[in-house]
């Protein structure tokens, strides 16, 4: 039976991977720097969002495509492409992983906080709360590795949809829309605005990298198995999770528009209140009755975010190393990577990075989540290239490479990613 011709169960089959990205993206670039769009700019970064989720759709789509087709990870396309892609790549993982981890890590802290300590002991503490977190989610890596990770994600990610899907649906009637612009809105084209822009762009839908984890996802997937997707199911998979990315952050820029913008509510930098205004545009539509309904589902999120986030960073660096070693053969990347000295090794190292970084940023909520998403942000073309270059390599077959209009598309993406991220270090460094 061929791909066209597969009935609907073999598509619900190969659901996973394309939801674990999902899960992966929908947290800080959606709960935080989507909300903040709207309650600054209303409607007026619509533009930006809708571009940085088209731009950046091929590169992030090759990953599941590229595994699924050979076997292999994206990691052994990048050793094919040559020792120096797996250097880039290598430095590029090294400068984002610890405010990546701790970006992520300090948003769920400060909703486990709001949610959970402070109703239970009737005090916050941000670093306790990451503390236990890390705990947690080493526990859930040891214990369940990648299957904890596939089926929890379609229960919190459903329950998050459903929850931001009906209260925006509330809302609308109460939108204006006279702030709504598909260019920039004047303001946001200040220097001291462009940091903002750039660093919604860089995690929207997701950084870059997420490609290659989803790589590691659709193996994973494809052991647990046994079953090897079609394009067909393969691309099934992940425009699911991305149709969802692409909505829930509209939800979220109206969400900040009705309720915060206007209402000239301003959105707090620092971790404890800002969550609390997260929560509010959901209680003040929904009712006080919601609080902890909506707390629960906003914590279930993050914390998914935050466990695909603590699990991919050290399972990258292993398959990593081992690259820069030895060539891949199918198998290779779907160990059990928690059963290995060297996983739990570089999870240390993660853990104890943004736990640092977490000293400096554990009172700036929003200037972490810039600096995140900004060096993700810069890093993006580079890693473009290397998956359109992967995904055009002879190991992968016909039936799996994109059609010529998707490849002229994704070239033409990593044009405009790389002139948009030479504007920004230009405005960065030179623009006076």
């Amino acid at each position: 039976m061929d791909s066209s011709t597969r009935p609907p169960s073999h598509l619900l089959k190969a659901l996973g991977p394309g939801l674990l990205f999902a899960g992966a993206a929908i947290g800080v670039s959606h709960l935080v720097q989507s909300t903040r769009a709207g309650a600054i700019y209303g409607l007026g970064l619509i533009g930006v969002i809708l571009l940085a989720n088209l731009t950046k759709y091929p590169g992030l789509s090759f990953g599941s495509r590229y595994s699924n087709a050979t076997g292999l990870s994206l990691l052994e396309s990048y050793r094919k492409q040559g020792v120096w892609t797996l250097v880039i790549f290598g430095l590029l993982t090294l400068g984002t992983m610890f405010t990546v981890a701790g970006a992520v890590t300090l948003v769920t802290a400060g909703i486990f906080n709001e949610v959970v300590l402070v109703p239970l002991t009737g005090f916050g503490n941000l670093k306790v709360s990451a503390a236990l977190l890390f705990g947690v989610v080493a526990l859930c890596l040891a214990t369940g590795g990648f299957s904890w990770l596939d089926k929890l994600i379609k229960v919190l990610l459903g329950t998050m949809a459903v929850l931001t899907f009906t209260t925006t649906l509330l809302v609308l009637p109460q939108l204006d829309f006279s702030s709504f612009s598909l260019l920039l809105p004047a303001k946001a084209t200040e220097v001291a605005a462009i940091g903002f822009v750039v660093g919604l762009a860089g995690w929207m839908p997701a950084p870059m990298d997420i490609s290659v984890w989803n790589s590691l996802w659709a193996l994973a997937k494809r052991n647990q198995t046994g079953h090897t997707p079609t394009p067909r199911e393969t691309r099934f998979d992940f425009n699911l999770g991305y149709f969802l990315c692409v909505v829930l952050a509209l939800c979220f820029v109206i969400l900040g528009t009705v309720v915060m913008h206007q209402n000239q509510i301003t959105p707090d930098p620092k971790s404890i209140t800002f969550v609390g205004q997260i929560l509010n545009l959901f209680t003040v539509t929904l009712g006080s009755w919601s609080y902890p309904l909506v707390g629960t589902a906003a914590l279930a999120v993050m914390f998914s975010t935050t466990l695909t986030v603590l699990d991919a960073f050290p399972r990258v660096l292993v398959v990593l190393f081992d690259r820069f070693r030895t060539p891949e053969v199918p198998g290779d990347a779907v160990r059990d990577f928690s059963k290995e000295l060297q996983f739990w090794i570089a999870y240390g190292i993660l853990v104890a990075g943004a736990f640092a970084l977490l000293q400096f940023f554990i009172l700036q909520l929003t200037a972490l989540v810039d600096l995140a998403t900004t060096l993700s942000f810069v890093t993006t073309p580079f890693l473009a290239w290397f998956n359109h270059r992967a995904i055009h390599s002879p190991d992968v077959s016909e039936a799996y490479r994109p059609s010529k209009a998707m490849s002229v598309f994704s070239l033409s993406c990593v044009a405009v990613l790389s002139v948009f991220a030479g504007f920004y270090i230009w405005s960065r460094f030179f623009w006076q």
